[in-house]
Formats: C-alpha cells, sequence, structure tokens
C-alpha cells in the first residue's frame, strides 16, 4: 500500500466495493476484521535488487521477460508480472530507458530506492527472487540471495563459479546460464500459479527447514574441525 502510493504497478487495477478496505495489486484488507486475503487471479511478485554495474546484465532478465510475455500472448496460462528490481547505481538510468521501450502488456517493472526497513518486507511478500550477480573474482557469494533466503523466498539466480555453494538447485531455487533458461524455469514455476503444491513452496518450505541450523552451529560443523589441531 506504501509503495503503491509512488508506483503503479503496485496497485489494485480496481477499487473495492467498500471504502474502508485496502487493495492493493496482490491483496486485501477488511476494514471489519483485519484479515488479508490474497486477491484471485493476482499477478506474481519478482523482486531483484542491484547496484546497477556492469558486474550484473540486466538484459539477460529483460529478455527473460519479453519471452515470457510472448509465451502469454501465444496463449499460454500464465500470471501477469510485477517485477520490483531495487537500487541505485551508474546504469541505473541506461536500463531504466530500456524497460520503457519495451511496451510489455502482461508484465509491469518498477525500480524503486527503498528504505532500509522495506527492503525485507517487499522481500518476504514477493514469489520469487532473481539474481544477476556475476562475481568478477568467481569466490564471493551475492549478499542479496543471502537477504532473500533470510525471507524464505526463493530464487533463480544467474550461474557461476561458486555460487552453488548458495543457491541449491532443485532445492531451494533455480540456476540458469541465459535468458532462454531462465524464461523457461519462469514458465516452470508459474504455470499453475498459485499452486500450494508446486515448487514455489517446496523451495520455501525448504528454505524455511533450513534455517534450523543457525550461524553459531554452521561454524562449528564447517570450520572448527579445520581450527582444530588433530
Amino acid at each position: 500500500m506504501k509503495l503503491g502510493r509512488t508506483y503503479p504497478a503496485l496497485r489494485a487495477s480496481s477499487d473495492p466495493l467498500d471504502p474502508a478496505t485496502e487493495r492493493s495489486a496482490f491483496t486485501e484488507r477488511d476494514a471489519n476484521s483485519g484479515m488479508v486475503t490474497r486477491l484471485r487471479g493476482r499477478p506474481a511478485l519478482l523482486v531483484s535488487s542491484t547496484s546497477w554495474t556492469e558486474d550484473e546484465d540486466f538484459s539477460i532478465f529483460l529478455a527473460a521477460l519479453e519471452k515470457f510475455e510472448q509465451l502469454i500472448l501465444n496463449g499460454e496460462s500464465l500470471p501477469s508480472l510485477v517485477c520490483v528490481i531495487t537500487g541505485k547505481g551508474p546504469l541505473k538510468e541506461h536500463y531504466s530507458h530500456l524497460i520503457g521501450q519495451k511496451h510489455l502488456q502482461h508484465i509491469q517493472v518498477c525500480t524503486p530506492w527503498l528504505e532500509a526497513e522495506d527492503y525485507p518486507l517487499l522481500l518476504g511478500s514477493a514469489d520469487l527472487g532473481v539474481c544477476l550477480h556475476k562475481s568478477s573474482s568467481g569466490l564471493d557469494l551475492p549478499m542479496k540471495v543471502v537477504d532473500m533466503f533470510g525471507c524464505c523466498l526463493p530464487v533463480c539466480a544467474v550461474n557461476f563459479r561458486c555460487l552453488r555453494e548458495l543457491v541449491k538447485h532443485e532445492e531451494n531455487g533455480l540456476v540458469f546460464e541465459d535468458a532462454e533458461e531462465l524464461a523457461a524455469q519462469l514458465q516452470m514455476l508459474f504455470s499453475k500459479f498459485p499452486d500450494p503444491a508446486g515448487k514455489l513452496n517446496q523451495f520455501r518450505k525448504n528454505l524455511r527447514e533450513s534455517k534450523q541450523l543457525r550461524w553459531d552451529e554452521s561454524w562449528k560443523q564447517t570450520v572448527l574441525p579445520l581450527l582444530v589441531d588433530t
């Protein structure tokens, strides 16, 4: 509701009958009970974050969205998408211009800068995270994926050398090589959206269960044996 005041993609497409009822593009809150329900036929919410540098090639994501749009135009039963790409950086204007040229009918993209307290709320509200980070050294892991996993948000991430230490393909998300593979993954994940028995919910369940092992315990299991004098 807060972001919808600034970004039309997050606003409801129609007003509720009761003026006291709050409605976004995805949910509705009953004025009397305070209960929040998901709207039927709602769009899927994708989130990505970036510093808008050459380390992240967002043309891959945009090309995948175009392929997804074409699938809908060809009659595939897929939801509309709302894509929120957060962050600041030198290439933001360049990609914002490219996004503005796409004229997509079933996909809306917005590029807000979020307050620190709003970022985890957005991640926890989303259906899927997308990561375009490629490590220049091949040795560092994307902290944005750590943030997403901390909010139990499954991720599609572009592959690089050590990514699989974090993203377990078909367990807590999916790894892709190019736009075509990402588009196929989006089609598969959203083919029966929202599906309680689908892969997205299974990935989310796996992430919740994996949180049972905390940092201290993980350090003792993984690092401590390397330091103990045997």
